[in-house]
């Protein structure tokens, strides 16, 4: 969260005294005046009320703190001892060692003033002044908190050829099924795969062999491609290792060819791509997909809170937590529209099942209602395909909020009429919305275009997109109306940059985390797509290209998505605790919940998403709207 007060440099607390700390600091006021210039730009300023909790334990190691006033307490737990450090003094990361810090808490014992310097910018700092090495140990280059102790983020950073364990093992199309049988063994893979001429064919595991051969009683002497899956899904040798444990849970696969280019590279297995608790979702995928009755989905369904508590556990990344539990609904819905299909029968007319909101945005937690919608094919009929489809609609809808995926309030689902409509009749939807934005159009837009589809067709939902995105690219007039009901949702900040919780009702004193934080920059992220007609529907995708369409700077860029992992962090952490202790998970978070620290964090991103919400509201606002 390095980034975050940057973006605030009006609010900085008292340069000034500061400054004249580093002039009277034993070593800092060493260095020239340039570069201790150039070290108060870098530093984050926060003022401390009397005995205020400063940090604790590990985070002592996180950040170099500059007393510039005031006096800090220091209190061993353990032993009871109490050490003090006053203005012009420094301590944490770097000063004293990482490993003595367990058990010692620091409290403002005055009011005071410290400036803090982060570790990974106080290894820059020692390296370009070696004299420091002298007082002060530069910490070793760290990956992010996320990196560290995700291991979805390390997937992330890891391409798919670094996961490949050895060369494939393949066999012509044309050997029989036992004499592959007889190499797997010998070979001891539980896959191989089928290749003919160059190209990939298909694959073979031991799982088809024991279904579609040994229990179906073929003859062995038949050849391998009468049990194989031809033209299987694959991934590309440069992909990261996340997409390939992604398409294994969206798809309830275990084993993926790798391709390098045209080549077959070698075969990339479950096992393969599974660390600590990653391979949670592969497997509760899997168990989704054998379910026969809507009783059994439930079951399943219960496991998702599970799931999150895991993730919580082991530090995942709220990008990897929200891919992760979405893939979890997608399976469900995928399920409940086969176990449809089997109820009522084959459909009359081809169809897109789409998600909208926030399980398009691959961004759930366990604590989620529903969106979505059908596109049907023109060749639709009312008349004659009506009743099937509302059937289907009313059957998956039902069954998801029997799954915990509650009915979404304004009946924003594919079992309301409206919202299952033929591919002609989405077109004019779009176009009216672009074309009119009044109140009700932005409401719908905001949840219709983030829609992804989860089943069917492609198609009938990707020419939509390109349409609308030619419509919004450079379409001022409707993007200030998007920012102006994106300013609508403020967070919460009061006067002087305070917490400004709920006043009243059920959740009163409590911040809530979505709407007042995760939505606003949701939105902000969707303007910018929009601006830019830039495609990606992932909020964190979005911003990852958001300087593409000149509302906002790389370095903004780079604050909004800090601010946004950090909030949706915090969100997904208030839910497993509330999980654990045997409560319904709520966005609704007391501040007493976190340390000073986080606070303090929590206002830097809150100030991050409003500052850049006032850069879009200067410069659409004037004679706009």
């Amino acid at each position: 969260m390095h980034r975050l007060r940057r973006a605030m440099d009006p609010l900085l607390p008292d340069p000034e005294t500061l400054a004249a700390a580093l002039r009277r600091h034993r070593v800092l006021g060493q260095l020239d005046a340039a570069a201790r210039d150039a070290l108060l730009a870098r530093l984050q300023p926060r003022r401390f009320a009397a005995r205020e909790t400063v940090a604790r334990d590990d985070a002592l190691g996180h950040r170099l703190g500059i007393v510039a006033r005031g006096t800090l307490a220091f209190h061993n737990e353990a032993d009871g001892t109490a050490l003090r450090v006053k203005a012009p003094d420094w301590f944490g990361a770097g000063v004293q060692p990482t490993a003595a810090a367990a058990g010692w808490t620091v409290v403002a014992e005055t009011e005071a003033l410290v400036g803090f310097l982060p570790a990974d910018e106080l290894a820059a700092l020692t390296e370009a002044h070696p004299a420091l090495q002298f007082f002060v140990e530069a910490p070793p280059p760290q990956r992010s908190p996320a990196e560290a102790a995700d291991p979805h983020m390390n997937l992330m950073k890891t391409p798919v050829r670094e996961l490949l364990k050895r060369a494939p093992v393949t066999v012509s199309p044309h050997s029989s099924i036992r004499a592959v049988a007889e190499l797997m063994r010998e070979q001891r893979v539980s896959s191989v795969l089928l290749e003919e001429q160059g190209h990939l064919f298909g694959l073979v595991t031991d799982r088809d062999l024991r279904n579609r051969a040994l229990a179906a009683g073929l003859d062995p002497a038949l050849p391998i491609v009468e049990i194989a899956t031809v033209a299987p899904l694959t991934i590309a040798i440069d992909a990261p290792g996340f997409e390939a444990l992604l398409l294994m849970a969206r798809h309830n696969i275990h084993h993926v060819p790798v391709m390098d280019g045209a080549r077959v590279a070698g075969m990339l297995t479950a096992t393969d791509v599974t660390e600590q608790h990653s391979s949670s979702a592969v497997y509760l995928v899997g168990d989704i997909h054998k379910q026969t009755t809507l009783e059994g989905l439930v079951a399943a369904a219960g496991r998702v809170r599970l799931l999150q508590k895991h993730l919580a556990a082991a530090g995942a990344s709220a990008y990897a937590t929200g891919h992760m539990v979405t893939a979890v609904t997608d399976a469900l819905t995928s399920r409940l529209l086969h176990l449809g299909e089997a109820k009522f029968g084959p459909p009359p007319v081809d169809y897109a099942w789409v998600a909208a909101g926030s399980q398009a945005r691959n961004e759930q937690t366990a604590k989620s209602d529903q969106d979505n919608c059908m596109i049907l094919d023109d060749a639709y009929d009312e008349a004659a395909h009506g009743a099937y489809f509302k059937q289907l609609a009313t059957w998956v809808c039902d069954g998801l909020a029997a799954c915990g995926y509650v009915h979404c309030p304004g009946e924003m689902m594919a079992m309301t009429d409206k919202w299952r409509q033929p591919h002609r009749v989405w077109a004019e939807y779009f176009r009216r919305w672009v074309d009119t934005p009044d109140p009700m159009a932005l409401m719908l837009t905001c949840v219709f275009f983030d829609v992804r589809v989860v089943a069917g067709r492609n198609d009938l939902l990707d020419d939509l997109r390109t349409d609308v995105l030619k419509r919004t690219r450079g379409n001022t007039l409707f993007l200030s109306y998007m920012v102006g009901n994106a300013l609508t949702r403020q967070p919460p900040l009061g006067l002087f940059g305070g917490l400004s919780t709920i006043r009243s009702g059920e959740h009163k004193g409590t911040l809530d985390l979505k709407l007042s934080g995760i939505v606003p920059v949701v939105d902000l992220a969707r303007v910018y797509a929009l601006a830019a007609g830039y495609d990606a529907v992932n909020t964190h995708d979005r911003l990852a290209h958001a300087a593409d369409s000149g509302e906002i700077s790389p370095q903004g860029v780079r604050d909004l998505r800090d601010a946004l992992e950090f909030l949706s962090t915090i969100r997904i952490r208030h839910q497993a605790r509330q999980m654990a202790a045997g409560q319904a998970a709520d966005n609704h978070l007391r501040p007493d919940e976190l340390s000073n620290f986080e606070r303090g964090q929590l206002k830097d991103a809150f100030g991050v998403v409003k500052a850049l919400q006032d850069v879009l509201g200067q410069r659409y606002q004037t004679g706009r709207y």
